[in-house]
């Protein structure tokens, strides 16, 4: 409970200095000493991890300057890959391994964010080796190894984008400020939602003790479950999202966004064009394509494709778990592409509503499935349930009725959602209706006045939510990225 007070208390100190304050020096010495002083929170031995990972990177960034070569960029890439696996991954390879000279990692406990920064450091090493003009100093990058409201899970952001707005002297205005309020308060809606979720309408009913309580699943239990818990983690995720781009539009920068409505994709390459944006972007940009110019190859770029997304799936946690779940996308990846491929050599155009339809129940269904692999407790879990999944027993279920109609009615609710806020965008947008036009006037009204009617909605919605979560008796509930 002390973080979340001191998360907010600074976050307000912050924003009102930076309103008022143009010297970039005093900026920086504000984020800093505030950043510092909130993830040391979390544990003195986190930030000491955390600053050793800035001194290593700012000198091997300061050797690339002075002889960018691919020996010097090794060299980076190494360590950082050593310092990550060290927390990361080596404890997971102790306890399974019977070495007794291990057993003395199994204990090592994960700093907060470190594969977000570490990713983020990195990118800065690539940036400098392929020309970008790139002169931070060691308190500016210090800043962007440690900026608060992405510190521990993101979105993963790159120094051409940060450095220049460090360096700004413009104040922030109003508008920023209430634009990011206005984030802040989506995200932390979100966050409950996912929390109902998680728990449940009653106690111990929702996702997660479906995963973990029960044993024996349905075909129509297993989709429950899945769909359920890619709502689950979509809005926990992308509602702390909201929150870090929030925070930070309401001191005057701009993030990289992290989700785009990526339940409306049609394909699975669209869908990793909006979910997780800042690890996907990072994985295409640094892993993905100097893989794939290498060979010309159509096979090469599909092997390519899959290498990238098993890597994209043991960034969250070196076990098989996650690398089956890695390579389901890679293999989905390919998939799509080999359809896109046929439908060019046979030079055929589906009826476009049609496909288009049809793609989304594909891709939203498939993409769902892959989820059992990424909150599955373990390999024979996954195993029951596709075999639930495939046996054919839709008959009878296990979960409680109250789950179904939980999932069912965050997911249509959350479809109404964003096809009212279209309607209101586009008749903002346009505009006065013409005469006549009864409908299309209501609309425009709405649409006008939304900032009167919409945050006493906000208020009820949110003050159900918290009476429903907060009279269970469950654990609060954190970011769910938090471990990886």
């Amino acid at each position: 409970m002390f973080q979340p007070i001191a998360y907010g208390l600074l976050f307000v100190l912050c924003a009102a200095i930076l309103s008022k304050v143009r010297s970039p020096r005093v900026r920086q010495a504000v984020l800093l000493i505030a950043s510092y002083a909130l993830y040391l929170t979390w544990g003195v031995w986190f930030a000491a991890v955390l600053f050793t990972s800035t001194l290593m990177n700012f000198l091997v960034g300061e050797w690339l300057r002075r002889k960018s070569s691919a020996t010097v960029l090794s060299t980076g890439i190494v360590l950082n890959l050593a310092l990550l696996g060290a927390f990361k991954y080596l404890p997971e390879v102790a306890v399974h391994v019977p070495f007794s000279w291990l057993q003395r990692f199994s204990h090592l406990v994960l700093p907060l964010g470190i594969s977000f920064w570490t990713f983020q450091a990195m990118s800065y090493l690539f940036d400098l080796y392929r020309g970008e003009e790139l002169n931070p100093s060691f308190f500016e990058f210090a800043l962007y190894m440690v900026f608060f409201p992405v510190t521990i899970s993101g979105p993963i952001c790159r120094m051409p984008d940060m450095l220049p707005q460090f360096r700004s002297e413009k104040r922030t205005p109003w508008s920023d400020i209430g634009r990011g309020m206005s984030r802040i308060a989506m995200g932390v809606l979100m966050m409950q939602l996912a929390k109902l979720l998680g728990q449940g309408i009653l106690a111990g009913d929702g996702i997660n003790s479906g995963f973990d309580r029960v044993t024996l699943w349905s075909g129509p239990d297993v989709w429950c479950l899945a769909l359920g818990y890619g709502l689950q983690l979509f809005f926990n995720f992308a509602g702390y999202s909201h929150i870090a781009i929030g925070a930070a539009n309401a001191m005057g920068f701009i993030l990289p966004e992290n989700f785009v409505r990526p339940f409306e994709s049609t394909s699975p390459s669209i869908f990793w064009t909006r979910w997780h944006m800042s690890l996907s972007f990072w994985i295409r940009d640094y892993v993905f394509l100097p893989l794939a110019v290498l060979r010309r190859e159509v096979w090469w770029r599909n092997l390519t494709l899959v290498i990238s997304m098993v890597l994209f799936g043991l960034w969250h946690r070196a076990s098989v778990l996650f690398l089956l779940w890695g390579l389901y996308h890679g293999l989905l990846l390919v998939l799509h592409r080999q359809v896109q491929q046929l439908q060019r050599k046979l030079d055929w155009e589906p009826p476009a509503r049609l496909w288009t339809a049809l793609s989304w129940i594909a891709t939203m269904a498939l993409i769902n499935a892959g989820w059992i692999f990424f909150r599955a407790n373990s390999l024979s879990q996954v195993r029951w349930m596709v075999t639930a999944v495939l046996s054919g027993s839709y008959s009878s279920h296990s979960l409680s009725t109250s789950l179904y109609v939980l999932v069912a009615g965050l997911a249509v609710g959350y479809g109404i959602v964003l096809l009212v806020a279209n309607a209101l965008n586009r008749y903002y947008a346009e505009p006065e209706p013409v005469e006549g036009a009864d409908r299309a006037k209501a609309l425009a009204l709405m649409a006008r006045w939304r900032w009167y009617w919409i945050p006493p909605l906000y208020v009820l919605a949110l003050v159900f939510l918290l009476g429903v979560t907060l009279t269970q008796r469950a654990s609060s509930s954190q970011f769910m990225y938090i471990n990886f």
